[in-house]
């Protein structure tokens, strides 16, 4: 993991409330949208788009990653001006950030990613999450994973 500089972006796409919990139960809200929005094209009709990749935007955590939060999947864009039907916007602030990569076989790589993350929150790694919006991005190689971090104070 390495700390970069993360810089500010819109999505618009589709959103659902859940938590890890309720995933691991197989209850899966966030299972069941990427299984309706993971599609090739799935984003192509909304205007504006800046490219071909697919955002995931981790928002409003209750109370770390042991809370419900909201996921917006979608598409990075100029403008929300014109969102297609049942869409929202997000605004993905530029803030530092953990940078994971993942890469192989997906789902799994992106799992693993995400185990590392937890890993280092709940063993207490610096510089710690701050849970305010983090950020997926689907592209051709693989995933890389955003995770919002407290500034440095030095």
């Amino acid at each position: 993991m390495i700390v970069v500089d993360r810089p500010e972006l819109l999505v618009v796409g589709r959103a659902v409330r859940t938590s890890n919990a309720e995933e691991g139960e197989g209850r899966g809200r966030l299972a069941a949208l990427w299984a309706r929005v993971g599609v090739p094209g799935a984003f192509a009709h909304v205007p504006g788009r800046v490219d071909e990749n697919v955002y995931a935007v981790y928002t409003d955590y209750e109370s770390g990653h042991h809370g419900a939060y909201t996921v917006v999947v979608g598409a990075a864009v100029r403008s929300a001006a014109a969102m297609p039907e049942g869409m929202v916007a997000v605004r993905v602030p530029a803030v530092p950030c953990l940078k994971l990569e993942a890469r192989g076989q997906l789902p799994e790589a992106l799992l693993d990613a995400w185990q590392r993350l937890w890993k280092h929150t709940e063993s207490g790694g610096t510089p710690p999450r701050a849970f305010t919006t983090d950020l997926e991005i689907h592209h051709a190689e693989g995933v890389d994973v955003y995770a919002a971090v407290f500034p440095s104070m030095g």
